[in-house]
């Protein structure tokens, strides 16, 4: 995240769309991507080291690796609307929406 990090663009078992056991593709269903409250206009956190590549390049993410942070995290500089319709696009479907402190977190799914 901008100016801390923080567990955005993390999903249950590895990163949006990892690897996993998970599906005819082997992919894992969820997808979770957040954004700063004062900055729903972007940047979007959308993945972490371990994400699928091809959706992280169908998203236009840029990898990175903030000062004192231990992991790299994929963002975009679309606002998370644009986010979430292009994974609609994708068939992932928006299951849950919360704030978390100062940030907002989507957790998406694909059947």
């Amino acid at each position: 995240m901008p100016g801390g990090g923080g567990s955005a663009g993390r999903d249950a078992g590895g990163g949006p769309g990892s690897s996993g056991s998970s599906g005819s593709s082997g992919r894992m269903p969820y997808v979770l991507i957040s954004t700063q409250i004062r900055l729903e206009v972007g940047p979007t956190m959308v993945g972490d080291e371990h994400s699928d590549p091809d959706l992280m390049s169908f998203l236009g993410a840029t990898k990175r690796n903030m000062l004192g942070n231990h992991f790299w995290e994929y963002y975009v500089t679309d606002a998370p609307r644009v986010v979430l319709n292009k994974l609609e696009s994708r068939g992932y479907r928006v299951v849950s929406m919360t704030g978390v402190g100062q940030t907002l977190v989507w957790c998406l799914h694909k059947d």
